[in-house]
This record gives C-alpha cells, structure tokens and sequence, in this order.
C-alpha cells in the first residue's frame, strides 16, 4: 500500500515537472515564431538575380525609412513605420485630411524615365495613393500639385469610391482604368507605373488598366477638365520624386522597386 502511494506520488510530480516544463517552453516558441514571421516579412522586400542583372534598385528594405522622408518635413514622419517588412502608416489622429506626425512619404532621388513597382493593401474604407514626377519645390504645397497619382483605394468601403475616376487603379481624376483588378481590403494588390519620354502605363495586378501621354494635346484637355486645372505646374515635368501618399488612413506598402528606362 505504501509503495503504491508513493508510486502515485511520483507519477503526480512528474506530470508537474513537465507541464511546468511546457509553461516554461511557451515564451520561447512564442520568440522563434515572432522572429521567424519577422524574418519572412524582411525577405519579402529582395530582389532576384535576374532583377538586379535587369537593373532594379530596392527602395525600402524592409527595416528602416531610409531613402524616404516626409514632403516639406512637414512632421517627424513619427506616423510612418519602416520596421517588420512594409512602409506603413498608422495613424493615432488625423488633422485636416493627414495624420498628425505622418505627411505623404517622398523618395529622396527623382527619377526621370523608369518602371516603378510596389504592392499596397488597405484597411476597410483606406485610402491612399501613388504619385509621382512630384518637384519638392516650396511654391508647391503639396505632392499633387504637380505629381499624377496611382489611386489606392478601398473601392467597396471608401466613399471616394462612388465618384468616377477615383477607383483604386484610375490614373485620378483624368482617366478610369480599363480594367478593375483591385483585390478587397486586407489583401495585397501589385501597382506598376511606367513613365518613358512623356508615355504613361499603370499596371495592377499583373493587367495594364491605364494608357496615356502626358506631353499631347489629349493630356492638356484631361487636365482642363479635372481638379487639377488651376495648377500650372500639374503633370508639367518630366522627371521628379515619387510619393506614397498620406490621406489619414491605415495603409501598407512593401517590395518597393525601381528600374531606370534607358
């Protein structure tokens, strides 16, 4: 009776021993699985041997904001996140129609003729925008004063959605794109905007969904008959910085690429 209590009592102790053992492994795996995730999202943002052999240049490395700074250095751009693999922004409060501590992101170098890659998600009802050919110059006071824009948009919870030529894909403002190929919110979606001696392309997901000039006689009447008409300076340049913009809402961007059309 004696040997079997003890027996019991043993057994008792060594279940506890090893559940406190698995309490202790917990927080370890839980580490591993962090970093592991962590590790993933910063490989996301390489590129391949063909691409570098084809000339593509990283513009985020999936672990730091440098390369970008804030339009004007309006903010200390405290709003915008580099870390853990996308440019993101996550705003805590927004004043006007930007976040408080954010402005739209600016690349450091302008490019004249290059094809420009980058996947976007949106949360529900997001916002935001890919502009470009933008002159940091202190007579323009904002980005699309002179820059075109990529839309990036929810399209089935953002009001902006309901007005033509402001869909996720549309060259804003001036053309709607041929095609919708937005993915819901939440998802990732592939932008591409190719600008060569005045030719503009806009690719998403893979489908080319806009196709113009900027430097014809069709460009001056698109832009006579949009927001942008009392903006001389608007689709004017032919070379500029690229802009991912800040419309106060939550917004992800990752493999961010450029190659120069020669």
């Amino acid at each position: 009776m004696k040997k079997a209590i003890a027996l019991a009592a043993f057994l008792a102790g060594l279940a506890a021993c090893q559940g406190s053992a698995e309490k202790t492994a917990a927080p370890t795996d839980s580490v591993t699985s962090t970093a592991t995730i962590a590790a993933a999202l910063i490989a996301e943002n390489t590129l391949t041997d063909q691409e570098k052999a084809d000339g593509w240049m990283l513009l985020y490395d999936g672990t730091s904001k440098a390369g970008w700074h804030v339009w004007h250095s309006k903010s200390d751009g405290a709003a915008w996140k580099g870390d853990s693999g996308t440019l993101r922004l996550d705003p805590k409060g927004v004043k006007d129609w930007q976040t408080i501590g954010g402005g739209d992101l600016v690349t450091d170098s302008a490019f004249t003729n290059f094809h420009f890659s980058v996947e976007w998600k949106v949360a529900d009802s997001g916002n935001s925008g890919i502009i470009f050919l933008i002159q940091e110059d202190a007579k323009y006071e904002h980005t699309w004063h002179t820059g075109p824009e990529m839309q990036v948009l929810d399209n089935n919870g953002h009001p902006d959605a309901k007005i033509i030529k402001h869909r996720a894909g549309d060259l804003y403002d001036l053309i709607s794109s041929a095609k919708e190929t937005v993915k819901k919110a939440g998802e990732w979606n592939k932008a591409e905007v190719i600008y060569n001696k005045g030719a503009l392309d806009l690719i998403l997901n893979g489908e080319k969904v806009v196709s113009t000039r900027l430097d014809d006689e069709n460009w001056k009447k698109l832009k006579a008959g949009s927001k942008f008409k009392d903006q001389p300076g608007f689709g004017a340049f032919t070379s500029g910085h690229i802009a991912l913009q800040d419309h106060g809402n939550k917004i992800w961007y990752r493999n961010v690429k450029i190659k120069k059309i020669v």
